[in-house]
């Protein structure tokens, strides 16, 4: 076990695809830096197609927001 993976993550990563209704599909974490000035972002997966990657807060439904 890494670091990393004794932490729980700060947000969930998803990737939610450029199309009408997308389904967001969580496909990793970040976790906050100690000192604060970054994050570490693990995926699980990369994704094929057109889209975007969004990070929400741990435990946050994952729902398109206004201007998301």
């Amino acid at each position: 076990m890494t670091q990393t993976e004794k932490h729980t993550p700060a947000y969930a990563a998803y990737f939610v695809p450029d199309r009408e209704n997308p389904f967001w599909t969580r496909i990793g974490a970040a976790w906050k830096h100690k000192d604060g000035d970054g994050f570490t972002l693990q995926l699980d997966l990369m994704p094929a197609s057109a889209g975007r990657i969004v990070l929400r807060a741990a435990g946050a439904k994952p729902e398109p927001e206004a201007g998301a």
